[in-house]
């Protein structure tokens, strides 16, 4: 098998029930972010958030492996493009100091622009300069009119 075959299949990998995995991640992911939100927003005491910031952490975690393990071209599409900047916005938390708060509401922001944008942007990749499912996407005129 080649690079390309592994990393980036013709088709999406799947199994019985990603969808309700998908669903479960991303609704702990959620409830990460809840909880987090009181220490960047209020200054909650550490014990307060840190179970909320591992919920966030392997839940997201969870969420990236997912969707590369599927296909590659995530990593290449605005969605996960997306992600790989909320985590370097996070990263930078760690060495600038006053701006918890503001990075906290780009992220979100980021998210809720992203995942609720029309396909056409979220499957749009910055590489190619152009909506793709695949990197052998749009195979024929029926896989374009979707």
């Amino acid at each position: 098998m080649s690079f390309q075959q592994i990393f980036f299949p013709e088709r999406n990998r799947g199994f019985r029930g990603k969808r309700w995995v998908n669903i479960s991640l991303r609704t702990l992911h959620l409830l990460g972010t809840a909880g987090i939100g009181g220490a960047f927003l209020y200054q909650a005491p550490t014990e307060a958030w840190m179970p909320y910031l591992w919920l966030l952490l392997v839940s997201g975690i969870g969420m990236l492996c997912l969707e590369v393990w599927s296909n590659g071209i995530w990593l290449l599409q605005m969605r996960g493009v997306a992600v790989l900047v909320k985590i370097i916005l996070l990263a930078s938390l760690l060495v600038i100091d006053g701006i918890d708060a503001m990075v906290l509401v780009l992220v979100i922001v980021i998210s809720g622009v992203v995942s609720h944008a029309p396909a056409r942007i979220r499957y749009f990749s910055l590489v190619h300069g152009r909506q793709m499912e695949s990197l052998s996407w749009p195979r024929d005129k029926e896989e374009v009119r979707r």
